[in-house]
């Protein structure tokens, strides 16, 4: 309606702005959103998510290896730590809010204990606070929005999780989030029709949130489910190799994403074919040391190259 009322929590009064552009930056829960569209799709994970506290070791000491993720994969739930500065890891637990093996069976002290004692033992013996944090902390929850429109004409824009919140495991949603800010930045810098501006945001940006959203998604699976099959760790073995062989010509998915600003539907796209090569090169090795780079070379210059030159604009933003 091109007006938004504003309340001031600190002295209970209300007004109403007129004419003013709204950007939505209120996060996956947006107000702003609900307000734009009937419905989005917002899909829930089917997981929810608890921090843990592994303290430091004595003098200060980190009681495993800092320069390292850690994941404990258990097929559909997963423990995982992270280092801090301070000598801590932060630990967080993924689990299903039902079934056997969920946050709904792990309603007692004793339930809580013998489960850690049973999936991570080793990690139980460096959480002095499981009980005490377990049960005082909030579960979190994990959402993926996808929704359309974005704006409203020139009046009113979603940025960030408002428009596209993600689950947590490429690390990227805050940075899609400045990403929106530098192309809507740039956008306005030459187009002063906020409408239009608002429009191209959009039509640049949604393929871009929704790709990084579904590889998310994907790494999830793969954390919890793939980390400990031999398979899948022969073909990061191989891939590896490839990525030291052919350096510039051969890209994963990963290194894109985390280390570049080639837009994220041009790194998923890289991803299915790296991923389809080191899979087939990977299929009767024993050793990745033993992967046959004649025909690496033959696969990557006849179908990963011509991907990244056809798309060689988007892929000019690295780094």
């Amino acid at each position: 309606a091109g007006a938004l009322t504003v309340l001031d929590e600190a002295t209970g009064e209300t007004r109403e702005v007129r004419d003013a552009v709204v950007f939505g930056t209120d996060g996956s829960g947006s107000a702003v959103r609900q307000a734009l569209q009937a419905q989005a799709d917002s899909q829930t994970l089917g997981h929810g998510y608890k921090e843990l506290t592994i303290p430091p070791g004595e003098g200060g000491r980190f009681q495993m290896e800092k320069h390292a993720l850690h994941i404990w994969p258990r097929g559909t739930y997963m423990l995982i730590a992270l280092p801090n500065e301070d000598g801590s890891f932060t630990c967080t637990l993924f689990l299903p809010w039902e079934g056997p093996v969920s946050f709904a069976s792990l309603q007692t002290p004793a339930a809580l204990e013998a489960f850690f004692q049973e999936q991570f033992p080793d990690a139980k013996a460096m959480i002095p606070g499981l009980v005490e944090e377990f049960f005082s902390r909030p579960t979190g929850q994990m959402v993926t929005v996808k929704c359309a429109p974005w704006h409203a004409g020139g009046g009113t824009l979603l940025l960030g999780d408002a428009a596209h919140a993600i689950v947590p495991f490429y690390g990227q949603g805050m940075n899609c989030g400045f990403e929106d800010c530098v192309v809507l930045d740039a956008l306005l810098s030459k187009q002063p029709d906020w409408a239009a501006a608002f429009s191209e945001f959009e039509r640049l940006r949604k393929t871009n949130a929704d790709a990084i959203a579904d590889m998310a998604v994907e790494n999830f699976i793969e954390m919890r489910d793939s980390t400990a099959d031999p398979r899948f760790l022969l073909e990061k073995g191989v891939e590896k190799v490839l990525l030291n062989a052919f350096p510039g010509e051969f890209v994963s998915r990963y290194t894109l994403v985390s280390f570049s600003r080639v837009p994220y539907r041009l790194a998923y796209g890289v991803g299915a074919i790296a991923g389809g090569i080191v899979s087939e090169l990977a299929k009767d090795l024993k050793r990745p040391d033993d992967v046959d780079l004649d025909l690496a070379a033959k696969l990557i210059r006849g179908r990963l190259t011509p991907f990244m030159e056809e798309h060689a604009d988007g892929f000019r933003l690295e780094g």
